[in-house]
């Protein structure tokens, strides 16, 4: 008989909170990137997935994912025998989690799917109608997050048979949110007066408080992702923090390179930029190998994050730029620095001499763009058809706060 192991337990309750955590905290981050007429719409778009996307998984989503469908139709879809929970008891799955009780393992994962779907609210907000961005959340979810979850995660997925790597969610994640981030800012259009109007920050402080409680809780984002305590934890914890730190000081001397000026946001964009990028790499990577990826990747993004104002690309808060970009850049780094002396059940990457794990990466970027792409196209449009997406130019200019939502952010002292 499987015994539960409390250790491992432990740290999964522990980690599967934190992860939780990190929703509230990019509804701060995102909410002090935003004008303030905005704020309370803008939080609301994290907030809401926690109920949405919560009960979702629990009815449908964990059975999609992580199902164990036999079978052709088992390397593209998980099955639906585990609908409801049923058959998800408090005993261990070999498959998956052997020393913690199923459940745990399925509401650990539940966080993963719950934040991936607020990610893309930072390329929409300001001009998306909240009705139309529920319904879907709750679209999107079933048809792209927890089909890819299971080609990359889950017993039978297709990209998991090939060797794909992503020890803690670069394609399920981040490129999977930010190239839907990407597909929807172009069929959305820009916000009025971009990118003529200037839109500053209306609380950097709240931005700060915010991607400092995305940093803190991605720790349970990662080093969970090892599903025990011991030493794959460790290592992935160590290379978090380490390439989140390379990639905020990467940022830092690039402002002040190229503006003279170190800005807080850009200071906390780099740190958030180096999380999503270690996050594929972080079970399989060295130390060293996280502040490559880190320095990497504050370059790439800061490059593309400066060029999409000229491209007249409206991301309103860099969803793609830093989720997207970011995320394809760590999965290949991946496919390259990737080292079994940190993961004996990973897999060595072409810079230790298997070049195959390089190609095997470029073909999960690419299949995870393109079905996230396309899934985003098509629910976007029939919403757009029935209920419309964008909030005309009035409600735009009065603030979505008051209009969606018959609240304000601030209120004027008298």
């Amino acid at each position: 008989m499987i015994q539960i192991d409390t250790g491992d337990t432990a740290f999964m309750l522990l980690c599967s909170a934190l992860v939780l955590f990190m929703t509230p905290g990019l509804a701060f981050f995102y909410g002090g990137l935003v004008r303030s007429k905005n704020v309370v719409n803008t939080m609301m778009m994290s907030f809401v997935a926690m109920g949405i996307v919560a009960v979702q998984w629990v009815f449908v989503g964990y059975s999609i994912s992580f199902g164990t469908n036999t079978g052709v139709t088992g390397f593209f879809f998980g099955g639906l025998q585990w609908l409801g929970l049923d058959g998800v008891g408090l005993t261990p799955n070999p498959d998956y989690a052997p020393t913690i009780p199923h459940q745990l393992f399925m509401i650990y994962q539940a966080m993963f799917a719950i934040i991936t779907p607020a990610l893309i609210s930072g390329a929409i907000v300001e001009r998306m109608r909240f009705k139309a961005y529920a319904l879907f959340i709750l679209l999107w979810s079933t048809f792209s997050y927890d089909l890819i979850a299971h080609w990359v995660w889950g017993t039978g997925g297709w990209l998991k048979g090939l060797g794909a790597l992503d020890f803690a969610g670069g394609t399920v994640v981040h490129i999977n949110a930010g190239v839907a981030a990407l597909v929807a800012t172009l069929m959305l259009g820009p916000r009025n007066g971009f990118p003529h109007r200037s839109s500053p920050p209306h609380n950097v402080t709240l931005a700060l408080l915010g991607g400092g409680m995305l940093w803190f809780g991605w720790f349970g984002f990662n080093a969970g992702s090892a599903i025990g305590s011991g030493s794959l934890a460790t290592a992935a914890f160590v290379a978090t923090n380490t390439a989140a730190a390379a990639g905020m000081l990467g940022w830092i001397i690039l402002d002040l390179v190229l503006k003279g000026k170190p800005t807080a946001v850009g200071a906390i964009t780099g740190a958030v930029a180096g999380l999503v990028a270690v996050t594929p790499a972080c079970g399989f990577v060295t130390p060293m190998g996280a502040v490559i990826i880190g320095l990497g990747v504050a370059a790439v993004c800061y490059w593309t994050l400066n060029k999409r104002i000229r491209w007249g690309l409206d991301d309103t808060l860099d969803a793609f730029s830093v989720h997207g970009v970011g995320g394809i850049f760590g999965a290949l780094m991946t496919g390259l620095l990737a080292t079994t002396a940190v993961n004996p059940a990973g897999s060595n990457g072409l810079f230790y001499g298997n070049p195959y794990q390089f190609v095997v990466q470029c073909i999960a970027v690419v299949a995870t763009a393109a079905v996230s792409g396309g899934v985003t196209f098509v629910l976007l449009k029939v919403i757009d058809l029935t209920i419309g997406i964008r909030s005309d130019d009035e409600h735009q200019h009065e603030g979505l706060d008051f209009v969606e939502h018959g609240e304000q952010g601030y209120h004027e002292i008298i």
